[in-house]
């Protein structure tokens, strides 16, 4: 029986890498006649980086700043191909902030990171994964840093953060660098404003208080003022409307970003060689199934087996689903350790393993 396994990362305990190895050390203890392949996914958000590179891209150093104005080390991906891959995460993730800051984290330092791979004499076209940002400045910060200027009614600059976008009178963008070819990869479809908007909808995770959305939702319409471009748009919403600024101010494509990821690592073709494909994340609900990794895969293979760590919706029937909260016995045990339940997990469903007909047995 050949074997894909093709994970998202668990967010917060283990990548997408380590986790589909783990799940493959766990088949092959129960299983060890079987061909298994690791193939590391991520729907454009968090782990992009990580799965691009073990498809086999260069990485390549940066110093920039983190969503706080601190000096930090990151990386951003050159494939031979020379498409670079630049991750929104290394730079101005939440992770990267002991402290909340909803209205001032900025993502200049992604910019920065833009800046350095539009400039690599390699680069041939830009991809950019938006997710996991500790920010909600519409992709302000990021135009700064690629060389717009944004100024007040006085002419000053506009301070740093979502919280500045309020008094935004004037975009100067005659700075900025030629962008080139660049693709946004988001995981959600929302727009910039609104109920589902971008501080409605994800601010509050950001640490925003009530009044803090309300700032943020007037600081980001009154920069969609200024810049014009299309705030209804699905996905312009993504990375606190970052991906509403790349696209308007530089003319970023936006696009699912599971499917582009999986299809960049090379997804279809090891799906031609498999007869089973295992995939899972770190928390299974609704939103599953819609632009994220294991949405995708569903619609790709009709032989699926889920390894999740936690569940909170309905799995469809016929799939088999491994939870590492229940083969731990709670969430907090499964997050401690989450390579040996991944193993666990991986014995459970080749123990369970009824492989269907098919070409390779």
């Amino acid at each position: 029986m050949r074997v894909l396994i093709a994970p998202d990362s668990f967010k917060g305990t283990i990548d997408a890498a380590g986790a589909a190895e783990a799940i493959a050390a766990g088949w092959r203890a129960v299983r060890p006649h079987d061909e298994l392949r690791c193939l590391p996914l991520a729907d454009g958000g968090e782990g992009t980086l990580a799965a691009l590179t073990t498809a086999g891209a260069e990485l390549v150093p940066a110093r920039v700043l983190d969503p706080a104005g601190r000096a930090i080390d990151a990386h951003w991906a050159l494939k031979r191909d020379g498409t670079a891959v630049v991750e929104l995460a290394a730079a101005a993730g939440l992770p990267l902030l002991g402290e909340r800051a909803p209205l001032t984290a900025s993502t200049f330092g992604f910019g920065q990171l833009l800046r350095a791979a539009a400039g690599h004499p390699g680069t041939r076209r830009i991809v950019a994964a938006l997710g996991g940002s500790a920010t909600t400045d519409g992709g302000a910060g990021a135009l700064t840093a690629l060389g717009a200027m944004f100024r007040t009614t006085e002419g000053i600059p506009i301070a740093s953060g979502g919280g500045g976008l309020t008094t935004i009178a004037s975009a100067d963008l005659s700075a900025l660098v030629p962008p080139g070819d660049v693709v946004c990869l988001v995981d959600v479809d929302t727009p910039l404003l609104g109920p589902t908007g971008a501080a409605h909808r994800f601010a509050p995770q950001k640490g925003a208080n009530a009044d803090d959305v309300v700032l943020l939702e007037a600081g980001l319409a009154r920069f969609a003022d200024v810049l014009g471009g299309d705030r209804d748009a699905p996905g312009t919403g993504a990375a606190g409307g970052t991906a509403f600024g790349l696209a308007t101010a530089w003319g970023a494509r936006l696009v699912p970003g599971a499917r582009f990821v999986a299809d960049l690592a090379g997804l279809p073709a090891a799906l031609g060689w498999a007869d089973l494909l295992i995939t899972g994340e770190g928390r299974l609900d609704e939103q599953s199934w819609s632009g994220k990794v294991v949405g995708h895969a569903m619609t790709c293979f009709d032989n699926v087996a889920l390894v999740v760590g936690s569940c909170a919706t309905t799995v469809p029937d016929g799939v088999a689903c491994a939870s590492l909260t229940e083969l731990a016995g709670n969430s907090r045990l499964a997050r401690r350790e989450p390579a040996r339940w991944l193993a666990a997990a991986g014995s459970f469903l080749a123990a369970a393993s009824r492989p269907r007909p098919g070409p390779h047995g």
